[in-house]
């Protein structure tokens, strides 16, 4: 009868085994762990699991969750831990793998990482396993390594793979199956259901071509790849949350790119940031070189050094590089590739090639790590002593001014994800430091409550990276934005001291909004300064509360409020628990509201005067589908779905011509490329009183459109001659990708002069901090046809990178502005505000456009 059992187990699972042991005495028990010992060893590879081959067809997340959580079943040396969820509900997997004496302990193996790096006191050994991380499939229609994943996985479990045993002697590894399971499951399920019975190599055919958004993006359409640092998506914070717990000495991101492509692996083309070592440096050539050694003997094709480069930090290779790993990115050829497709030297490109390549990589760098454990642990340990005696940079305190408690606590917050340590004051109170605002050395005043991050911790070279006032770039071929400096983002002012000085405090002074109980106000003001206040808003509409605001700055009850203060009035509000609704939703977002007791204000103009205005509920439609830049448009949809908590109408634009759009007030058109773009339908509904919310591209396509103010600025004729005389050198070849990068903006900061006295630019001071992806700039507006509420003069760069041609091009112009149209308005924001959700500050520039201009 034992026997009988443990073949039926045996044939249909491990899992089935372990139940009816269960079940039975310990007799049965011992007699079958007796004779049958081979039974109990066998793991299934994912190709029995599956029932199918590698690569000849797309696993569904479920399917490779299913393998994982099966390995885990039947395997002794393996921890699988879910992390997270996804916006959809898909679980979010990292198994550890490790040998028979480190399973047990790997907590202990994980507090001495947090040791060695000086997160946690007692001071860690170096004696220790080293921690590799593998993470694969973050953009969800580069699948291949997911799939790879599973064969990895079986690789480092299977009982009779003599040499991963040996790996993990000295080694525990960690697997991310699927970084976007969101995202995978839509590419793998728009090509399950396009494919024929055999897949179709030609590039034409419609499996070849994904339809908006394609599989990319997470729910939201974040690429998750640029959001490690910032951490606006629910994936990116669990994830993130992890890593940090944990610090790998090696992390490596897999990836596809254009299926014409070979297979990229490092080392990494330059620019590489200043901070990162000649250790991680010389270490990714090692790595290389072992990657290297494999692909030679199976003739593929491989490039190193090119294109991609490590110095935007929120990337899954540059992130862990400032956090003391060596953190890589891995691309293999694909994107679009489906099953098999044809590539341009004629050769065909198959899924199980591409998983072939992904997994050779996988091993090829586990192997390296485990042959230089004592090295990378010592390096290690090396990086974060240095980075706490040490500091990298010119600033060793940095202090952000607290003007604006909401957006300090922001920003604190997003410190603390990152594991970054701060406090609260100083006490020293008078300091000189570099003034991010005025770009000049100057002595401030610390407040008790200002934001104050000394450089001397474990996450020193992070900090660095993140608050630097200028980044310094060796080379200006980038792949991605060049500047990001936290304080321009945040909107916040910032010195950087070039002493060491210890906040004063761990905690904040500000005391908590007291909740405002048996109150009887004439009305309720609220600040509007930051997202928070946005949030306030919003509840109040959706609770059919009527919310005015002051067009200009007023004095009452002993208090100052500013241009955009909420008011919300006992008048035009007939309920008869209006005070308690009012009061109760601010205490639940935490939010100060000031109640006055008369309309007759001590400075300013009343609150019955026409300089309070109504804000009238906006039905919003939000333009998607093709031609939209989904990225651009999943920012807004996650400001108003996730952030603020505002209902907002998805549109497809194809739709739009059979669309009611008298039912809305407000209709944004993100970043895209749109045809017939602004229809007739579009423009009368402007004129009788609806609000345009056009962003980057979408200005660009009004330019020359009839009853649309908007113009590119003009060159001068002296520029257009200097231009001519320029055409006529004789240019070289080889040299076409430096000269193209004369008109690239990869991504850089420009201070705008900014009109604060319009409702756009409520909220916020007289200039604002913008991102420039491009170098669009247009003609001020003339006379009173148009506001010209964001300009830019010829000093207004900031920070970095910016071709030489179009720095020249960016000065004297406009780049936010409202125009009347009608009974309605335009609002042109030629930069786009919400960039990848960390410009904070934009975020209440864009609402403004939303709620509060044209009332």
């Amino acid at each position: 009868m034992p026997i009988f059992f443990c073949i039926l187990a045996y044939l249909f699972s491990p899992i089935y085994l372990l139940f009816i042991y269960d079940k039975k005495t310990f007799t049965p028990f011992c007699i079958c762990k007796f004779f049958c010992p081979a039974f109990a060893q066998k793991i299934q590879s994912p190709q029995e699991f599956l029932g199918y081959k590698l690569g000849e067809h797309f696993t569904p997340h479920y399917r490779i969750a299913e393998y994982f959580r099966y390995v885990a079943s039947v395997s002794k040396n393996v921890k699988l831990q879910q992390f997270g969820t996804t916006n959809e509900g898909r679980p979010l997997l990292a198994m550890f793998i490790a040998s028979d004496e480190n399973i047990g302990r790997l907590e202990e193996i994980r507090h001495n990482n947090l040791k060695l790096a000086g997160i946690e006191s007692g001071g860690g050994s170096t004696a220790m396993p080293v921690v590799t991380w593998l993470s694969y499939n973050v953009h969800g229609n580069e699948p291949a390594s997911s799939e790879a994943s599973m064969w990895t996985l079986f690789d480092m479990v299977d009982p009779a793979n003599a040499a991963t045993k040996a790996w993990l002697k000295n080694m525990v590894v960690v697997i991310d199956p699927c970084l976007n399971p969101d995202g995978r499951d839509r590419y793998v399920n728009f090509y399950n259901s396009v494919v024929g019975a055999a897949p179709d190599p030609s590039p034409t055919s419609r499996e070849h071509v994904e339809p908006w958004p394609g599989g990319r993006v997470n729910h939201f359409y974040f690429d998750l790849n640029r959001d490690w640092a910032w951490q606006q998506q629910k994936e990116t914070q669990a994830r993130v949350g992890l890593y940090n717990q944990w610090l790998p000495q090696v992390h490596v991101d897999y990836h596809e790119q254009g299926y014409n492509a070979p297979y990229y692996f490092a080392p990494a083309a330059e620019p590489y940031h200043k901070d990162i070592t000649q250790w991680q440096r010389q270490f990714q050539i090692t790595i290389g070189k072992n990657n290297a050694k494999y692909f030679d003997q199976n003739g593929w094709m491989y490039f190193t050094k090119y294109e991609f480069d490590l110095l935007y930090p929120s990337y899954g290779d540059t992130y862990p590089l400032y956090n003391g790993s060596i953190g890589m990115t891995y691309e293999q050829g694909g994107i679009s590739a489906g099953l098999a497709v044809v590539t341009r030297s004629g050769d065909t490109l198959t899924l199980v090639q591409r998983v072939a390549h992904h997994h050779s990589t996988s091993l090829s760098t586990l192997e390296i790590a485990a042959l230089n454990t004592q090295k990378l642990l010592d390096e290690y340990k090396k990086f974060f002593d240095n980075s706490r005696a040490n500091p990298p940079g010119d600033y060793k305190t940095y202090v952000i001014k607290n003007d604006n408690n909401n957006k300090i606590n922001a920003l604190a917050k997003m410190l603390g994800r990152n594991g970054i340590q701060y406090g609260f004051g100083l006490a020293n109170k008078t300091v000189t430091g570099f003034n991010y605002v005025t770009q000049k050395t100057e002595q401030y005043n610390v407040g008790a409550n200002d934001l104050v991050v000394n450089a001397y911790q474990p996450k020193a070279v992070l900090l660095h990276v993140l608050l630097e006032p200028k980044t310094f770039i060796p080379d200006s071929n980038t792949y991605d934005i060049t500047a990001w400096s936290l304080p321009y983002a945040y909107g916040l002012k910032a010195y950087g001291l070039k002493e060491s000085f210890k906040p004063a405090s761990t905690e904040w002074s500000v005391a908590e909004p007291k909740p405002l109980v048996n109150t009887h106000a004439y009305a309720y003001v609220s600040a509007w300064q930051s997202v928070n206040d946005v949030k306030f808003l919003a509840a109040l509409l959706k609770k059919k509360i009527k919310v005015r605001y002051a067009e200009k700055p007023f004095e009452a009850g002993g208090k100052q409020f500013t241009a955009g203060s909420l008011i919300v009035t006992r008048a035009g509000n007939d309920l008869a628990a209006f005070d308690q609704v009012v009061t109760q939703t601010a205490a639940a977002l935490n939010q100060e509201i000031t109640p006055i007791s008369t309309g007759f204000v001590d400075k300013g103009s009343d609150i019955g005067s026409d300089a309070v205005r109504f804000i009238h509920q906006p039905k919003i439609a939000l333009i998607a589908g093709d031609g939209v830049n989904s990225e651009a448009m999943g920012e807004v949809w996650h400001l108003f779905e996730a952030q603020i908590g505002y209902p907002v109408t998805l549109i497809r634009y194809q739709d739009l011509s059979r669309t009611k759009l008298g039912e809305f007030d407000v209709v944004i058109c993100p970043d895209g490329r749109y045809e017939d773009f602004p229809s007739e339908k579009l423009q009368n509904w402007i004129r009788d009183g609806g609000k345009l919310i056009a962003v980057d591209n979408a200005v660009s396509l009004l330019v020359d459109k009839k009853g649309f103010l908007i113009k590119h600025r003009e060159e001068k004729k002296e520029d257009k001659d200097k231009e001519k005389d320029k055409d006529k050198t004789v240019k070289l070849y080889g040299d076409r990708d430096r000269l193209a990068l004369s008109e690239s903006i990869p991504g850089a900061i420009y201070k705008l002069n900014l009109d604060n006295t319009h409702p756009l630019g409520f909220g916020l001071p007289d200039y604002y901090y913008s991102l420039k992806l491009n170098d669009d700039i247009y003609d001020l507006f003339s006379g009173d046809d148009g506001w010209n509420v964001g300009t830019i003069k010829k000093d207004s760069y900031v920070s970095g990178f910016v071709g030489a041609e179009s720095k020249k091009k960016i000065i004297n112009g406009l780049l936010l502005g409202v125009q009347p149209m009608g009974r309605g308005s335009v609002v042109y924001m030629v930069d786009d505000p919400l960039f990848r959700s960390f410009w904070e500050n934009g975020k209440l520039l864009f609402s403004n456009a939303v709620f509060m201009v044209g009332q």
